[in-house]
């Protein structure tokens, strides 16, 4: 089910404009996609993090637009702004509701690696599992349970079961999580180099094997 949103449309895309709505909190953007003109907008910038804190980046959203139809969108793509970490700009893309779409949804794992209760360390190189679906079938998130994981051992897009009406598209070679050996330090003691060699001793701040 999608979730509502208002949007008012914007004529103006002067800066000063645009900084205007920002500090009014509201976040300019743009809607888009296949049988869609382009039109610019603007949202409520608390509603919008609020439906994405609480749906997902994935849900599917009726936007509302001032003096126009509702159309149903997916945040594409958003710019943070670099010293306040706010978002800048949003790109709402116009989906068809019968039709795949390509996505990234979010890996969770879950349970804890035996590897990690005997010393290791857990390593998750993948936080997005690329795949296809229709909007209203894209999964909140992939959980991936990693309980029987020994030192060593890995877990990979292959070992994923399959997923209802979600095609994968990630490499299946894509390492999700993994748990390393844990790693030790070489204690070297006084005097002694790192490949066990001896250090000579110093008399006088001078190397003692230069001493005639």
């Amino acid at each position: 089910m999608a979730v509502s949103l208002k949007a008012n449309v914007r004529t103006d895309s002067k800066r000063s404009t645009l900084n205007k709505l920002r500090s009014g909190g509201r976040i300019p953007g743009i809607v888009y996609g296949k049988g869609k003109e382009n039109t610019s907008v603007s949202v409520d910038n608390l509603t919008l993090i609020k439906t994405l804190r609480d749906e997902g980046k994935n849900v599917i959203i009726s936007l509302d637009i001032e003096g126009d139809s509702k159309v149903d969108v997916m945040l594409h793509d958003y710019q943070i702004e670099a010293l306040r970490g706010d978002v800048y700009h949003v790109d709402f893309y116009a989906v068809d509701m019968s039709s795949e779409i390509d996505v990234n949804v979010p890996v969770h794992l879950e349970g804890e690696a035996q590897g990690v209760k005997d010393g290791g360390i857990l390593s998750q190189p993948l936080y997005e599992l690329a795949g296809k679906a229709k909007p209203t079938e894209i999964p909140e998130s992939i959980t991936v349970d990693i309980s029987k994981l020994e030192v060593g051992d890995s877990v990979t897009v292959a070992d994923l079961p399959k997923i209802s009406n979600f095609e994968i598209t990630e490499d299946e070679a894509t390492t999700i999580a993994n748990v390393l050996p844990p790693t030790t330090e070489e204690v070297v003691e006084p005097g002694e180099t790192q490949d066990g060699s001896v250090e000579p001793e110093l008399v006088d701040g001078e190397d003692s094997n230069n001493q005639e």
